[in-house]
């Protein structure tokens, strides 16, 4: 167990497959104090309308796969991704780069500004070839896959995208296998048939034995 230092600030790494509530345990981490870095809405600012990455997208992958609003047309890529590698490849190509210097400018700003943990939420932290030796600590939070699909339905579904069972497999299958994340973790929460509360105490212990409390 990496402990606390007051100088310098602790790096963990959080991950956990689509609909394993990382989201959530995220937003606990930014009310304990943490100075959360959220990959995912940095890849989505990006690809907004006018977003940094949104010319190259359309000169590599045409004008159709932006859409009215002037944003990334994230059905038609995704299908396209989940069909060919190498588009794929050609995405990340355009899209990691800028995401990777906006995780860097907002990580030197938190530590300027005296943060003492700095949480790194990257869904693809296992895949990655380097991120790991980033972090002092890495955090899986964990569920079955049925889980997953349960959870990620009902959400789409609430927000009216109603996203299908296969398609939810799919994505569950693009992304590094539950035993992957499992063995790249230092620290695993199960986040299955516990409540919001119970999940709470459990992020708030694992700060407090990271020597974080104040208490």
């Amino acid at each position: 167990m990496v402990m606390a230092n007051l100088k310098a600030a602790l790096r963990l790494g959080l991950t956990g497959g689509i609909g394993s509530g990382k989201s959530t345990v995220a937003n606990f981490f930014t009310q304990l104090g943490a100075a959360v870095i959220d990959a995912d809405a940095i890849s989505r600012g990006v690809t907004a309308p006018h977003g940094a990455a949104i010319a190259s997208l359309a000169a590599e992958f045409g004008a159709d796969f932006i859409n009215a609003q002037g944003a990334l047309h994230r059905d038609k890529m995704r299908n396209l991704v989940y069909a060919d590698a190498m588009a794929r490849k050609r995405l990340e190509a355009i899209v990691h780069p800028l995401v990777g210097r906006e995780i860097a400018r907002q990580s030197d700003a938190a530590t300027r500004a005296g943060s003492r943990c700095l949480v790194f939420d990257i869904p693809l932290l296992v895949e990655s070839s380097h991120w790991r030796q980033r972090l002092h600590h890495v955090l899986v939070i964990d569920c079955p896959e049925e889980r997953q699909i349960e959870r990620v339905i009902a959400r789409s579904t609430l927000a009216g995208t109603a996203m299908t069972r296969a398609a939810v497999q799919g994505i569950i299958h693009s992304q590094a296998t539950r035993a992957q994340r499992l063995r790249a973790s230092d620290t695993v929460i199960c986040n299955d048939l516990i409540n919001l509360t119970q999940l709470e105490a459990e992020i708030t212990e694992f700060w407090r034995r990271l020597g974080l409390s104040s208490k």
